[in-house]
């Protein structure tokens, strides 16, 4: 049974004075926070690029998936508990606090994911650094045997932390700690004393996400550099825009679709778990055979090609798509963000041209609209266009970030996300998707993001 951390005590409006006083514990708890995030992600970016060299040096390896798929799943069945549940969990104890989150999860999502990697499985990174910050910061809390609330608090900026550290936008990453799990703290937080809890919120998470990017640096991890982007905005450009945002929203929500079909359809007609990922693993063989390697792992060349201008074909976007959910809804360890990078940068180039933008414009825009729809997160992926792409791009992007937002449904990819649903909210999971209309049986929290 998981131990409980004490409850938090009676609320009460706290003076202002009150929370002031309190801001320097909460900078020290949001940089304590991004120390582990830091160390955290430049290990396992190390140790991830040290498996994708020896994937692509030792091609045999690939073959090897559905093996390496069957570890995965039988370490989870076996040994995953409730750290099983991944980012999901993270979210539903910021959401509802109750027991802390188990200490095995960084390691085992940790390993899990090079490994993944090393056999060449399609899927991404974010996920893994967000699970290790929110595991070795909530280590953190019931090692101080912080209650409720302030657990809350500090998985927030364990969140902004991971995603700051991981990919190196420190901005984005404070953005994203507040925005991803934003309706909870809007509708238990009004007031005086809610804006108390607001303050120290952004000033932990703020600390915690600018720290853990500079642990990384100073560790001499250095992220790749994006070209700046300069473009004259006018109406016609925002426009335009707007019309490649509707494509980056229903690409965000193919993708969420496929991921939940496939994992449905696995769990549905594989009993065992651990047999899922063998299978899975398979299945991309198959896509190796009949379409090449490009697709495995991040994929990071597909974008740095459609990043720098490159021609590229809309079914580039739709095989890394088609690779990445079979992966990820059999079950093997990772993120979806990378590739969702991937997926809206290779899409953003293929529709310029018909758009009349430029295919730098459209990649760029793509680069962060399709992880906005699919995660609900406009605002932050406006902020990471900023900081990758210089702020020429700003407005471009917030324009397909925001129409992508509003096109690719209620739902995300991060099943316990709050949602507004009518006088209540309600996680995007309970949200109706395509499976219910096929009769493939309710959605299902995924494994490991």
């Amino acid at each position: 049974m998981p131990e409980h951390p004490p409850p938090s005590p009676p609320s009460a409006a706290r003076p202002w004075v009150r929370v002031v006083a309190d801001l320097p514990r909460w900078i020290v708890l949001g940089a304590a926070s991004g120390v582990l995030a830091g160390f955290a992600c430049w290990a396992f970016l190390t140790a991830l690029d040290r498996a994708t060299e020896a994937r692509l040096e030792h091609p045999w390896l690939v073959w090897l998936l559905p093996v390496a798929g069957l570890a995965i799943g039988g370490a989870y069945h076996l040994f995953g508990g409730r750290a099983g549940a991944g980012n999901a969990l993270l979210l539903d104890e910021i959401h509802r606090p109750t027991a802390w989150v188990p200490r095995r999860m960084a390691p085992m999502v940790a390993v899990g994911t090079v490994v993944s990697h090393l056999f060449g499985a399609s899927v991404g990174r974010e996920g893994t650094a967000l699970q290790m910050s929110g595991s070795l910061t909530d280590g953190l809390a019931r090692a101080l045997r912080l209650d409720h609330e302030d657990r809350r608090v500090l998985l927030t900026a364990a969140l902004g932390s991971g995603f700051g550290a991981v990919f190196g936008v420190p901005l984005a990453g404070l953005v994203f700690g507040l925005e991803v799990q934003r309706l909870s703290w809007t509708r238990h937080h009004a007031g005086p004393a809610g804006r108390g809890v607001w303050a120290h919120l952004v000033a932990a998470t703020a600390v915690g996400s600018f720290v853990g990017d500079r642990v990384v640096h100073l560790l001499g991890h250095e992220h790749t550099a994006r070209p700046e982007v300069h473009v004259a905005i006018d109406a016609a450009l925002l426009t335009r825009c707007a019309l490649a945002g509707v494509a980056f929203g229903v690409m965000a929500l193919a993708f969420i679709e496929a991921t939940d079909l496939v994992r449905t359809a696995f769990r549905r007609t594989v009993g065992w778990a651990p047999l899922r990922p063998a299978i899975g693993g398979v299945l991309v063989l198959v896509g190796v055979a009949l379409f090449g390697r490009d697709y495995l792992g991040l994929s990071l060349p597909l974008l740095d090609e459609a990043v720098l201008g490159a021609h590229v074909s809309i079914s580039v976007p739709l095989l890394k798509l088609a690779f990445t959910a079979v992966c990820l809804g059999a079950g093997f360890v990772g993120g979806e963000v990378t590739p969702l990078f991937v997926i809206g940068a290779t899409t953003g180039a293929a529709v310029a041209p018909t758009l009349g933008l430029s295919p730098l414009v459209g990649a760029a825009v793509g680069f962060v609209a399709v992880f906005g729809g699919a995660t609900n997160t406009p605002l932050a992926c406006t902020v990471m266009a900023f900081e990758l792409f210089g702020w020429g791009v700003v407005p471009p992007a917030a324009v397909a970030c925001a129409v992508a937002y509003l096109c690719s449904g209620r739902r995300g990819i991060y099943p316990s996300q709050r949602r507004p649903h009518g006088d209540s909210s309600v996680a995007v999971h309970q949200l109706p998707g395509l499976h219910h209309r096929l009769r493939l049986g309710p959605a299902r929290r995924p494994r490991p993001t």
